[in-house]
């Protein structure tokens, strides 16, 4: 979660070879200050003081991704949720850890990375270029 200035924004969009528009600026920084993987709905909810519509959020939605900025790091009951990521850093290079989908609730919440990551002997090793590992049960708030 950090917060993404309006300026910072515009250079991280400029440097992924993408054009600086109201809705994309908006969905950016939302993804960027979140804690947690959004879904399209939750970015529809929390952009609600633009004039932002749903198939404009969802679109941008759709080019972060392809530009690599919001990679799709959950999908929990078959929802693409998104994530920030600028592509700076080693931290913000992949969105790999745990999450945690609460069945109550349904909030989908990044868990801590697991302190003894699964091992695999060869081939599957290298076989397998990406995981998802993801948790259900109640959250803290509901139990």
């Amino acid at each position: 979660m950090l917060h993404l200035s309006r300026e910072d924004a515009k250079g991280i969009l400029k440097s992924h070879g993408l054009r600086s528009t109201t809705p994309r600026l908006a969905v950016i920084q939302i993804l960027a200050s979140a804690d947690r993987p959004l879904s399209h709905s939750d970015v529809v909810k929390l952009i609600k003081d633009t004039d932002c519509d749903p198939a404009t959020i969802f679109r941008n939605l759709i080019k972060l991704k392809d530009a690599g900025l919001a990679p799709v790091v959950s999908r929990v009951d078959g929802i693409d949720r998104y994530s920030f990521n600028s592509g700076q850093g080693e931290e913000n290079a992949v969105h790999q850890h745990p999450h945690f989908a609460c069945d109550d609730c349904g909030q989908v919440t990044c868990l801590p990375p697991m302190s003894a990551p699964m091992e695999l002997d060869e081939p599957w090793s290298k076989a397998i270029s990406q995981a998802t590992i993801q948790f259900r049960g109640q959250c803290p708030q509901c139990i």
